[in-house]
């Protein structure tokens, strides 16, 4: 297969982890014969140091002109100093979402038995963990008319949604339960507002279409306890945009770290893959990010053309690699690997499928068998 990927590697650890995807592209690329062109755009604050502005034209076209777009994180703190600034580098990707149309963000959130002990949570209630989010990304108050009052120090953000704009994400909510336990809570907030009212009407109705699939309904501030007390009676998890933020932060914290977390957002004609976490711009340069949320975000990537074998081969790289406890600090504190070499082992596995990559002290000093 051939593929056009734009890459946007942004801010503060993006270029650091996006290079050890692209890495693993490339091993992929190779074992498969594929063919993967990448071309680079600016976006967030090195956009705004380049361009004047957090989304170039000339990135927007290179997403138009691409199959799919790896992005890696916006966001810098000399930019956030200012709460009355115009414009900042998050802007870079809320401008990319709402041009490309791309409505549709789904995040799965899973556990890993080697890495319970990462979490903060008791590790019977989250073994076994394994649920997806459909959050819708282009509505609701992120995208909905604001305004400032500043003489009477007031300011309004409106949330709205229409039935078309929930209908084209639950739809493939509902084909996902299919797929997966066959259970579907959509989370809102109806005993108090308008639009999840909405949300409710328009998910019975499209409800009808899939009578396999078990429909329950979970004000948020019952979720979100839920979430923490219970996360294994959830398997596909439908929400506006606000509270799908709020609970995609609160699965990080049950899988032990944001940096394993990965997304797709997904439009009518336009498909981006980035790890759910920001910039984290004191570990930027440093080689100690972990890489893994944006390895399984090519993972995504490859599944949504369909690429079922090689996306499997990178998963089973990462559950090596996280057995072999061949992690970053955030996961192994004590006696961790960069991301260069975290990346390094999971392309040799990729290219290699063999568990004898070498000893950990040659891992250590990058001294990898086949990069």
């Amino acid at each position: 297969m051939e593929l056009k990927i734009a890459v946007l590697p942004g801010d503060g650890i993006g270029p650091e982890i996006t290079n050890q995807s692209l890495k693993v592209l490339a091993a992929i690329e190779q074992k498969f014969n594929h063919k993967f062109t990448f071309t680079k755009g600016a976006i967030g604050a090195d956009a705004m140091q380049n361009y004047g502005t957090p989304l170039p034209k000339e990135t927007v076209d290179i997403c138009y002109h691409s199959d799919a777009i790896l992005y890696g994180a916006c966001g810098d703190p000399k930019f956030a100093t200012d709460p009355t600034a115009v414009m900042r580098p998050e802007q870079g990707i809320l401008n990319l979402r709402r041009i490309l149309g791309l409505h549709t963000n789904i995040r799965p959130i899973k556990t890993y038995n080697a890495l319970l002990h990462c979490s903060t949570l008791k590790q019977e209630v989250i073994r076994g963990v394994d649920f997806v989010i459909f959050r819708e990304l282009t509505g609701g108050i992120y995208y909905s008319p604001k305004e400032e009052y500043k003489e009477n120090q007031k300011a309004m953000d409106i949330c709205a949604y229409s039935p078309e704009e929930i209908s084209r994400i639950a739809i493939p909510a509902f084909k996902a339960a299919s797929e997966r336990k066959k259970h579907l809570t959509l989370v809102d907030k109806s005993n108090v507002l308008a639009t999840s009212k909405l949300w409710r009407q328009t998910v019975l109705e499209i409800s009808k279409d899939f009578p396999e699939v078990e429909l329950d309904f979970m004000y948020i501030d019952n979720a979100a306890m839920r979430l923490i007390q219970n996360p294994k009676e959830f398997d596909v998890i439908l929400t506006e945009n606000m509270f799908g933020d709020i609970l995609s932060g609160q699965g990080a914290m049950i899988a032990g770290s944001i940096g394993l977390l990965a997304s797709a957002s997904i439009g009518d004609s336009a498909a981006l893959f980035e790890p759910t976490h920001g910039s984290y711009p004191s570990a930027a340069g440093k080689n100690i990010a972990n890489p893994l949320g944006s390895i399984l975000s090519t993972a995504m990537l490859l599944e949504h053309f369909k690429l079922h074998q090689e996306a499997s081969l990178i998963r089973q790289a990462i559950d090596l690699s996280i057995n072999m406890n061949l992690c970053t600090q955030d996961l192994n504190p004590i006696d961790n690997y960069s991301t260069a070499n975290v990346g390094n082992f999971i392309c040799n596995y990729i290219l290699e499928e063999n568990t004898d990559l070498g000893s950990r002290e040659n891992m250590t000093f990058g001294q990898s068998t086949i990069i």
